[in-house]
This record gives C-alpha cells, sequence and structure tokens, in this order.
C-alpha cells in the first residue's frame, strides 16, 4: 500500500500535498455524484425543456459572475479558511436539498436555487485550492502536482462518481446528495489539516477588492507570457466547445450510433486520459514543457480536422482516445506554466482569470456550434474548430518557448517553497 501511495503522491511532494491531495479527490468525487444524480433530480420533477437548460445554466452562471472576485478574495485571506468555509456551505446547501428529497418537498425551484448556491460557493472552495499548489510544492514538481491532481478530476469526478450518483439514485432520490454533502464535508477536513507557509499569513490589504481585480487584470496585460498564454485558453475552448456541445448529434448523423455506442465515445476519452496518467511522470522528465505544449494544441488541431472527415464509428473511438490523452497533459502542463509564471500574490486572480476565460470560450464555443450545425450540419462545427484552433497555433506558435519558460530567470519566482516530509 505504501508503494502505491508513493506511486499516487510522491513523498518528496510533502505531507501538506497530500493532503491537499486527498481533499482535492474527495470534492470531486462528491461533484462526480452529483453529475449523475442532479439531471436525474431534475427530470423527475419538470420534462420543461427550458426548465432542464435553466439548470444547466445555474450550475455554470456562478464561473461568469463571482470568479474573478473569488481569485482576488483568495489572494487577500487565508486560503485554508477559504476553501473549509466555502466547502462546509457546499455541504449544509447539499444537506437541506437532500432532506427536502427526502421529505417530498423538493420542487424545481428548489433545485434550481440549491444549484446555483452550490455553484457559488464552490467558486470560491476552487480558488483557494488553485492558487495553493505552489505554497506546497517546489517549482520543479508543479507538473508532477498538477497532473495529480488533475487525474483526481478525471478518477473521482468522471470515472467513479457519476455511477456511484446513478446506482445511489436509484435506491433513494436523497442518497447520492447525502453522499456529496459527506464527501465535501471530508474534503473541508482534509484541507484543514494543511499547514500552510508563511505567504499565506500576510496581513488583509486595505484597498477595495474591486482594485485587487483591476490589479490582476493589469498584471496579465502587461506579463506577455501570462497574457498569450490567457489568450490561447480562451481560443482553443471556444474551438473545442463548437463541436462537443453538439457531440451526441454528430455522432447520431455521421457514425450512425445509439445511446451506448455515444457512451463509449466518451469512455474512449476516459481511458485515453488514464494511460496519460500512468505516463505523465515518465513524459515530463524526458519532454520539455514548451516541446509538450506545440505536441497538445498540435493535436487538438489534427484531431478536429479528423473528426469532421470521419463517419466510422472505429477512427471516432480512436481519435477520442488520442483526445484523452493529450486533454490531459495539456491541462497539467498549462497549469503548470502558469503557476510557474505567476508570483504568490496573484496566484488566486490569475487562476480565476483563466477559468474565467476557459467557461466563457465553452459557453461561447456552445452556442456557436450550435447555429453553425443548424445552417451548414453536424461536422461543419468540427471545421470550424480546426480551422480556428489552426490559425490560433500558428500565430502563437513561435511564442509557446517563451511562454514555456515564463518566469524561469525571476529570482523570486524561482525561490519555490520547500515541501514538508
Amino acid at each position: 500500500m505504501s508503494r502505491l501511495g508513493e506511486i499516487i503522491a510522491p513523498a518528496r511532494l510533502g505531507r501538506p500535498f497530500r493532503w491537499n491531495l486527498a481533499s482535492v479527490w474527495a470534492s470531486n468525487l462528491g461533484d462526480g455524484i452529483a453529475l449523475a444524480a442532479g439531471p436525474l433530480l431534475v427530470a423527475s420533477l419538470t420534462r420543461n425543456p427550458a426548465l432542464i437548460a435553466a439548470a444547466v445554466i445555474v450550475q455554470r452562471a456562478p464561473s461568469l459572475i463571482f470568479s474573478l472576485y473569488a481569485g482576488a478574495l483568495a489572494d487577500r485571506v487565508s486560503r485554508t479558511r477559504l476553501v473549509v468555509v466555502s466547502n462546509v456551505l457546499r455541504a449544509l446547501i447539499v444537506g437541506v436539498l437532500a432532506a427536502t428529497v427526502a421529505t417530498d418537498l423538493v420542487t424545481i425551484w428548489v433545485v434550481l436555487a440549491s444549484l446555483f448556491l452550490v455553484g457559488v460557493a464552490e467558486q470560491f472552495a476552487d480558488a483557494g485550492t488553485r492558487s495553493v499548489l505552489p505554497l506546497l510544492v517546489h517549482r520543479d514538481d508543479l507538473a508532477v502536482g498538477n497532473s495529480r491532481v488533475m487525474a483526481g478530476y478525471l478518477v473521482a469526478n468522471d470515472l467513479l462518481g457519476p455511477p456511484i450518483g446513478a446506482f445511489l439514485f436509484a435506491a433513494g432520490m436523497a442518497l447520492p446528495f447525502g453522499a456529496q454533502a459527506a464527501a465535501v464535508l471530508l474534503a473541508a477536513w482534509l484541507f484543514s489539516r494543511i499547514e500552510l507557509p508563511a505567504p499565506d499569513s500576510g496581513e488583509r490589504p486595505d484597498t477595495h477588492i474591486r482594485d485587487d481585480i483591476v490589479e490582476g487584470l493589469r498584471w496579465i496585460r502587461h506579463n506577455a507570457p501570462v497574457r498569450t498564454l490567457s489568450i490561447v485558453i480562451f481560443v482553443f475552448n471556444l474551438t473545442w466547445g463548437a463541436p462537443w456541445g453538439i457531440l451526441v448529434l454528430w455522432a447520431q448523423e455521421r457514425l450512425g450510433v445509439g445511446a451506448v455506442g455515444f457512451g463509449v465515445l466518451s469512455t474512449a476519452s476516459a481511458a485515453g486520459g488514464i494511460v496519460a496518467i500512468l505516463g505523465f511522470d515518465a513524459l515530463q522528465a524526458r519532454v520539455s514543457l514548451a516541446t509538450l505544449m506545440k505536441v497538445c494544441l498540435a493535436l487538438e488541431v489534427v484531431v478536429h480536422l479528423a473528426l469532421a472527415l470521419t463517419t466510422a464509428h472505429w477512427l471516432a473511438l480512436v481519435l477520442m482516445f488520442v483526445f484523452g490523452c493529450y486533454a490531459f497533459v495539456w491541462g497539467s502542463v498549462s497549469t503548470t506554466v502558469r503557476q510557474r509564471a505567476t508570483p504568490m500574490e496573484f496566484q488566486g486572480r490569475v487562476g480565476s482569470v483563466y477559468w474565467f476565460g476557459l467557461v466563457a470560450g465553452l459557453l461561447v464555443g456552445q452556442a456557436l456550434g450550435g447555429l453553425i450545425a443548424t445552417q451548414w450540419g453536424v461536422a461543419a462545427p468540427f471545421w470550424f474548430a480546426f480551422v480556428g484552433a489552426g490559425l490560433t497555433l500558428v500565430v502563437m506558435w513561435r511564442q509557446l518557448d517563451s511562454i514555456a519558460h515564463a518566469g524561469d530567470d525571476d529570482p523570486d519566482l524561482a525561490a519555490a517553497p520547500s515541501s514538508t516530509p
């Protein structure tokens, strides 16, 4: 068991990292349970398409409304307190929802309000966890640390959580929400065990938090590598969101598959992510961050083109497997590059700007994808993604080298904290 623990969370990363990783995995498991149980609950209460769509909107809206504020708050208060309090509030809201389900008092409006409030609390919890890793591990270990965090999202949120949520919902409609509340409470307790280094204990700034947000945006604007990477994040999520928003229609009309065939596409993507998890340490030890970024973004362009052309289910499965591999690597590497280039006092704000750009890009892309597919067919969004991603990659190609090494020559950034064994 100790050998498995060493593989999952190497001892050199320190005990605080292990507490943080356990907290992230527990929180993701709760989110994964809700990923299946939430839509099932909504569908059991209404068949109104507008209300079902509203359930998706209220979950995503907090990312656009509160992410910048949450990031600024993470840079001015104790990150431990922010994460623990936010997760406790999430658990209380979900617990109240579970109680209304168990007592047959639940309505669609209670569900919508709960989803929104949970989304708000989650923004503040995530802002704290996104900014804490550079305080826990050495700069040279950030890539490994981020890969473990992303592995938790893939395994707990995408693979384990949804089937558990669906099983519990079938056993009793309130059960998955009780399980989610328990998982989030566990995440709060695990995070409270972390003893953060000194950068977390600074005095509260005298400026208004709006000034902090503006200061963070100004810092990004004047830092060329981080600014360029933020644009890449937005554009590639916009182009990716266009075809992925209508993926189920594309699978039905182009590949001729049903519900099972569509589900296998997601499984192939998850399998690719698992393979990337197993090979990431060796890969990042042998290949530079700049090369990994270039390869991942080039594969994004190629995969969009191949999916636009194919009508074969087997080939689509191969492509989704490849997508799962490079998406995991890109997520780990891009997060590492951003954290390495950002001063400790800006980690919360910069991370939240990236998250805002990611969500905004996906939402805009999905809206465009629907319009494009309506006008030119279900393959057209993939052509849009291929052209948009390709042009962006050509423009940004030479800058990726400087982006990957941003902050390497800054002695303040290079002086990363030492892990506590």
